[in-house]
């Protein structure tokens, strides 16, 4: 027996098939259609799992479940998305309609909280609390305490991403200034590396990019660092210290015994994570502790996303609903 676990991003939308031991064993993904409305968005999940399994060639009657990973605030008891403010369908009970066209149980959920399910049930030794972070189109946060997922009264608690690290910041795109989000994600690291090129005309980014600006992003950062580029260097020593403030909040808010950094930026762990281990460990409250949170990246595409929307089925919350 399989489960579908979905996860939707900003920019593609990925189902795999998740087998007993939490390993993905077919997966296929599309471009996210952000002109979709609520229905729309239900089909076009319904076709993306039927080419799964036909792909895969598994019969929906060897599936227990479909979980869902969605931007925003996921309501799992009206099946809705309240709020996404990085991506438009806000409208319509996705789930109930999922339901209705796959006629399986659907679980539905944040895509950050099912991404920090999936990497926690992937550990060796789960521990009792736990925080992910996942820096891709925004920044997300997951929290599971006791095997549970924190969701608060109204479904948006860990909201990581719109804390504010400067109250006379830069707009982010949920309203507010200075949030996390807008210094700290892959979409503000690649906008903070534009930034830089226009100063540094002869850095080794412009080359890497073909000279197109729209074509910089993260792992572009990242390569030129590696090659000694001292310009991308300098935007990422930046986007390492903005990155700290925003984690070293969260530990001296929750004191949990593992933080997770994922999304697309963690494949860089190598280089950031040890800039991250110093910078935290100055500012956390706890630096004299003998005991203090881990700090780790996510395993290297574990696609952990898939693998929690799939197996919310096993979460407390769930088991005891």
């Amino acid at each position: 027996m399989y489960d579908i676990g979905i996860d939707v991003g900003g920019t593609g939308i990925a189902a795999g098939l998740v087998d007993s031991c939490n390993r993905i064993v077919a997966q296929k993904t599309i471009p996210t259609d952000r002109s979709l409305t609520a229905r729309g968005m239900s089909e076009t999940l319904v076709a993306l799992t039927d080419e799964l399994l036909s792909e895969a060639k598994v019969s929906k009657g060897r599936i227990k479940s479909v979980g869902v990973g969605v931007p925003g605030t996921a309501n799992r008891k009206t099946g809705r998305i309240e709020y996404a403010n990085n991506l438009p369908y806000c409208q319509g009970n996705i789930r109930q309609l999922l339901q209705a066209q796959t006629s399986k149980k659907v679980y539905f959920e944040n895509d950050a909280n099912a991404a920090a399910w999936g990497e926690y049930l992937c550990l060796e030794r789960r521990p009792e609390s736990f925080v992910m972070v996942t820096l891709g189109t925004g920044v997300g946060g997951g929290i599971i305490q006791n095997g549970r997922i924190l969701r608060g009264i109204n479904y948006a608690a860990a909201e990581l991403g719109h804390m504010t690290i400067r109250y006379d910041g830069i707009p982010c795109n949920c309203g507010r200034k200075g949030c996390f989000e807008a210094y700290a994600s892959a979409e503000a690291l690649a906008a903070q590396a534009r930034e830089m090129m226009e100063k540094k005309k002869k850095s080794l980014m412009w080359e890497l990019c073909g000279g197109d600006l729209t074509q910089v992003n993260g792992r572009l950062v990242f390569d030129a660092v590696r090659r000694g580029d001292k310009a991308a260097s300098k935007v990422v020593e930046d986007y390492a210290g903005y990155l700290s403030e925003g984690l070293a909040n969260i530990i001296n808010i929750l004191q949990p015994e593992v933080l997770c950094i994922g999304g697309g930026i963690s494949k860089s762990a190598d280089l950031l994570i040890p800039m991250l281990q110093v910078l935290v460990r100055d500012k956390v409250y706890s630096r004299e502790s003998t005991v203090n949170t881990r700090l780790v990246a996510a395993k290297p595409d574990s696609e952990a996303g898939i693998i929690g929307a799939a197996k919310l089925r096993l979460s407390k919350d769930e088991r005891s609903a």
